[in-house]
């Protein structure tokens, strides 16, 4: 199409990062707004991934760079639905596309799952990550905690709760929560997961940094061999699984962790709160056993909420194609659910590109506006990259040594800084 093109990519986390990345590459000349509605880019990189994992966040530095050249803006603080609607976005940009994210846990849908001290992980990592919009405040978890789930998700729970407030040197995590929780840490997590040894979604290596957590004590109340002909990341795993069992706590052992693999939960038991959790095999090989828990965590993956989303209906996963409507489509775990690693983001980012270029000759030829036909009162709430770096410098510069940054729980807070409005309240109070 001879018109420029102006593209709007909702959510500016990996996976709308990624796209904006293979657009630009492709469509140099177009004009690509990220939105987002956090007032700070880089979503799950920033808040979902593991506090004490700075070797993953890592990438943003690669994401910065793209906001740092021409054509690419961040627009933080506008949220589809409240600022603008869908549709508005979809009048003023030649392409909408949704990158958004999963932020619904997924539910177990076993009795129980209502009980009060029963949390989901996406919460947990969104909290002691100071998420903006997150509720404060440390869960009760007791002495004992189930964690429901084998994956990366649930390793890095475990990992949040057994290690000690030094062992979270050079993070970035939420001091606040962490003292809190350290008042009354745990004693022992039993981990549950579905899959044997040889299937579980865990990787090898995460297992294997478990063993350098001082005074902990692991057990596996099932068999840990594998095949000989196992595939090589199921040898590894039970390999790092035995490793653990060999590990030494030392004089004072501070907590206990038993591993359970092709277990399911049954139900969450207690009379108000939570006191057991009943599992079955999943082989149907064992009689169903009882762990006594004082809370339960899960870590099961992410969903669609199942609502309407902004018109479009219940969205649901498709690994098929990126394409909703003429000029619309969605990349990410909006598009193929919660699967795969950071990285897998760019391939699906990339699939999607495809598909857009493909269609460019479909779209409407007539010029639109994109970020500048948004209403000024919507643009006047935007945040963009240079606003954000005075957020950025402000969180390096509040940091202790042993910190990389202390991110601000409050997005109104960041939103200040970002438009100068704390310099120029605390210059009015040193002028009176």
């Amino acid at each position: 199409m001879d018109a420029p093109l102006s593209i709007a990519v909702i959510g500016s986390g990996p996976s709308g990062c990624y796209i904006a990345q293979s657009l630009r590459k492709a469509l140099p000349q177009s004009e690509i707004t990220i939105y987002d509605r956090l007032a700070s880019p880089f979503g799950l990189v920033r808040y979902g991934v593991a506090a004490d994992h700075q070797s993953t966040k890592s990438i943003q530095a690669q994401f910065s760079r793209l906001f740092e050249r021409e054509n690419v803006r961040f627009a933080g603080n506008i949220e589809v639905g409240r600022d603008i609607s869908l549709a508005q976005l979809r009048s003023t940009h030649h392409i909408v596309v949704l990158a958004a994210g999963l932020s619904a846990d997924r539910a177990m849908e076993v009795p129980g799952e209502g009980l009060p001290e029963v949390y989901r992980a996406g919460r947990l990592t969104r909290l002691f990550n100071a998420h903006p919009l997150e509720p404060t405040g440390v869960p009760t978890f007791g002495k004992s905690v189930a964690i429901i789930g084998g994956g990366n998700v649930s390793i890095d729970v475990l990992r949040l709760l057994i290690k000690q407030p030094e062992d979270f040197a050079n993070s970035d995590i939420d001091d606040a929560m962490l003292a809190e929780y350290g008042q009354a840490p745990v004693s022992r997590v039993d981990l549950i997961c579905r899959s044997t040894i040889a299937n579980a979604p865990s990787d090898p290596v995460m297992l294997a940094e478990l063993g350098r957590i001082r005074g902990v004590r692991f057990s596996c109340s099932d068999p840990i061999e594998v095949a000989e002909d196992a595939p090589r990341t199921a040898l590894a795993r039970a390999k790092a699984i035995g490793e653990l069992l060999e590990v030494d706590p030392g004089p004072e052992t501070r907590a206990e962790v038993v591993l359970h693999f092709g277990w399911a939960p049954v139900s969450i038991n207690g009379d108000g709160h939570v006191r057991d959790v009943e599992l079955r095999s999943v082989n149907d090989d064992r009689t169903n056993q009882r762990l006594g828990a004082d809370s339960v965590v899960t870590a099961i993956g992410f969903d669609f909420d199942g609502g309407d989303w902004h018109g479009l209906g219940a969205l649901k996963a498709d690994s098929e194609t990126g394409v909703l409507d003429q000029g619309l489509y969605r990349t990410g775990w909006i598009k193929r659910g919660s699967r795969g690693t950071i990285a897998e983001n760019r391939s699906c980012a990339k699939t999607v590109a495809d598909e857009i270029i493909a269609d460019l000759d479909s779209l409407e030829q007539q010029s639109k506006p994109g970020y500048a036909g948004l209403p000024e009162e919507v643009r006047a709430l935007a945040v963009d990259y240079a606003a954000w770096k005075r957020v950025d410098c402000a969180e390096k510069e509040a940091a202790s040594e042993a910190r990389t940054r202390r991110k601000f729980p409050s997005h109104e807070q960041m939103v200040a800084i970002a438009h100068n409005k704390l310099v120029e309240s605390s210059a009015a109070q040193r002028g009176n």
